[in-house]
C-alpha cells in the first residue's frame, strides 16, 4: 500500500520545514558562516584588506598551507597525525634548491628530486606507524626532528641562493591574473578530492579512521592504506617546499618552521574529527583560508605578531573543543 499524499499545499510546505534542522546546518555550514562574517568585518576595519591584490595576496600565501592540509586531512581521517611536515617541506626545498643553483640540473630533474624527498620521508613515517605499530604522534615527532637535522646538514645551515628566474616563476609567476600557487593548489585540490571520494582508497581511508578492526575484517589492508596516506603527506610537502623556496628564491633550512601547527588547525576548523572517519576537504580549504584571511587581516592592523601567536593558538583549542564535543554526543 502506498503512502498517501499530503491533502493541501499547507501540508507539504510544513514537512518540507520540518526537515530542515538549523543545529545541523550551523554544524555543517557554520564555518563558511564565519569566513563571511570575518572577511565582511576586516573589509570594514581596513579599506586595504577587499582589493584585488590583497586577495590575490591571502591566496598565494595560504597556498601553502592548503597544499600541507590536503595531506594532513588524509592523515587525520585515519585517526593518525603528522607533526614532521614542516621539517620535510624544508629538506624537499634545499634538495631542490642545490640541484637549481647554478644551472647545475634542469630543472624538471630538481623538482622531481624535492618530490621523491618529500615521498620517502612520507613513506618511512607510514612504513613505521604501519609495520612497526608505532604511535603517529612519536613516529612523526621524531621525523620532525631528523628531517631538520637532515636539512641543516645537506645545506651546511646555510640558504642556498641563485635559483633561475624560470624556476621562481612557481612560486613567484601569475597565469590569467592568478598566482601559479593558487593554480597548483586547485589541481591537486581536485585531484586529491577524485582520490578520496571516487577511488577505493578513499572509502579505504575512511573505513580505516572509522573503525580499523572492522575494516581489517572486511578484507582492507589497513597498512598499505597508511602508508599511502602519510607517502602522499610527504609528497604534497615536498611539493610545498618547491614552492615555498621558488616563492622566497632560496634554499632555507629554518623553512617550514611550526607549519604542521597551521596544517592540523585548518583541518580540524574545516571539520575532520581527530578521532578519524570523518571529514571533507572543501571544508579544510575553508579553515585554509580562515586562518590565511586572519593573518592577513591582523597584518593590515598592524597587530604584533606576538598577538596573533595568541588568537592562532585560541582559534585551534576552540576547533578542538568543538570537535571533541561533536564525537562525544555522536
Amino acid at each position: 500500500m502506498s503512502a498517501v499524499p499530503p491533502k493541501t499545499l499547507t501540508e507539504s510546505a510544513n514537512l518540507n520545514i520540518k526537515k530542515w534542522n538549523p543545529r545541523l546546518f550551523f554544524k555543517e555550514y557554520g564555518i563558511v558562516i564565519a569566513l563571511v562574517l570575518i572577511i565582511g568585518l576586516l573589509s570594514v576595519i581596513s579599506p586595504a584588506f577587499l582589493t584585488f591584490n590583497n586577495m590575490m595576496n591571502v591566496l598565494r600565501q595560504v597556498s601553502i598551507n592548503g597544499l600541507l592540509a590536503i595531506g594532513a586531512t588524509f592523515v587525520i581521517l585515519t585517526r593518525g597525525i603528522d607533526l614532521s611536515v614542516g621539517s620535510i617541506l624544508a629538506f624537499s626545498g634545499v634538495v631542490t634548491a642545490s640541484l637549481v643553483q647554478g644551472g647545475a640540473y634542469p630543472e624538471w630533474i630538481a623538482i622531481a628530486a624535492g618530490l621523491l624527498a618529500g615521498l620517502v620521508l612520507g613513506w618511512v613515517n607510514g612504513f613505521v606507524v604501519a609495520k612497526w605499530y608505532v604511535a603517529p604522534f612519536i613516529v612523526t615527532l621524531g621525523m620532525m626532528s631528523a628531517a631538520r637535522g637532515l636539512t641543516f646538514v645537506y645545506s651546511d645551515g646555510r640558504p642556498i641562493p641563485g635559483l633561475s628566474e624560470s624556476f621562481k616563476w612557481i612560486g613567484g609567476g601569475t597565469l590569467i591574473g592568478v598566482p601559479v600557487p593558487v593554480w597548483i593548489l586547485l589541481i591537486v585540490f581536485a585531484l586529491s578530492s577524485f582520490l578520496l571520494y571516487r577511488t577505493r582508497i578513499g572509502r579505504y581511508v575512511y573505513a580505516v579512521g572509522g573503525n580499523e578492526e572492522s575494516a581489517l575484517i572486511s578484507g582492507v589492508n589497513v597498512k598499505r592504506v597508511k602508508i599511502i596516506v602519510y607517502s602522499l603527506s610527504g609528497l604534497l610537502a615536498g611539493l610545498a617546499g618547491i614552492i615555498l623556496t621558488s616563492r622566497v628564491t632560496s634554499g632555507l633550512p629554518q623553512a617550514g618552521s611550526s607549519y604542521e601547527l597551521d596544517a592540523i588547525a585548518a583541518v580540524v576548523i574545516g571539520g575532520t574529527s581527530l578521532a578519524g572517519g570523518k571529514g571533507r576537504l572543501w571544508g579544510t580549504m575553508i579553515g585554509v583560508l580562515l586562518i590565511g584571511v586572519i593573518n592577513n587581516g591582523l597584518d593590515l592592523l598592524n597587530v604584533s605578531s606576538y598577538y596573533q601567536l595568541i588568537v592562532k593558538g585560541m582559534v585551534i583549542v576552540i576547533a578542538v573543543l568543538i570537535d571533541s564535543k561533536t564525537t562525544h554526543k555522536s
